[in-house]
């Protein structure tokens, strides 16, 4: 009698545990899902903004860009000219403001499930925006200068003009400030979203993700 009494002890635990195992193995495959979603929709929002960033700085400009700038009373020809110019970055960001806004809001998703430090890669784009952004209003203003006390002035003028050309504009891959930093958050977003995508359903997968989340 003692003897059966054990087994149902015994049975009652083992049945306490598969439950357990049942219900934790539920939640970690969920929970993988979750991520494993999460990360094909951020990478796939990077690759876009990518694209976009690449579209914003194309040196090849319309008409239909600028149509819509219109001239301030107290402006000169010259300063509106090079606003109108620069406003050609401000109207291809609006056109994609939307999915810009899309990709930034997920960033406390990425931060919640995967990890905070992953999720650096989220405010290194947002910097390259922002360069490109400032770079357009320097320009606005610049181009527009022409009157100097000396040649000195004038040659720091033009540097300033080339610094931010260069992030207004794309130029040789090689030798782009923007791009090579576009690469790098990229490779960033990669390594960590390819990393859970990989790894799906496998334990090693799901390993991956919790080390990520303890370091």
């Amino acid at each position: 009698m003692v003897w059966v009494e054990v087994l149902k002890q015994v049975s009652i635990l083992i049945g306490i545990w598969v439950a357990i195992y049942g219900i934790d193995a539920w939640r970690r495959e969920h929970v993988g899902k979750r991520q494993l979603e999460l990360a094909e929709d951020t990478l796939a929002l990077f690759y876009e903004a990518s694209d976009a960033i690449r579209h914003i700085r194309h040196s090849a400009g319309f008409g239909h860009e600028t149509e819509d700038v219109e001239r301030q009373e107290s402006e000169s020809d010259a300063q509106f000219e090079a606003r109108k110019n620069a406003s050609v970055v401000f109207h291809r960001y609006n056109q994609y403001q939307a999915m810009f806004s899309k990709l930034y809001a997920s960033r406390y998703r990425f931060m919640a499930q995967i990890g905070k430090v992953e999720a650096k890669p989220f405010d290194d784009l947002r910097k390259i925006t922002n360069e490109i952004i400032l770079a357009a209003r320097m320009l606005a203003r610049l181009w527009s200068q022409d009157h100097f006390r000396t040649d000195e002035q004038r040659e720091k003028h033009w540097e300033r003009i080339r610094k931010h050309e260069a992030v207004f504009w794309e130029g040789p891959e090689d030798n782009d400030p923007i791009n090579s930093k576009l690469d790098k958050v990229l490779a960033d977003i990669e390594d960590t979203c390819k990393g859970i995508i990989a790894g799906k359903g496998t334990l090693h997968g799901f390993l991956n993700i919790t080390l990520r989340r303890r370091s």
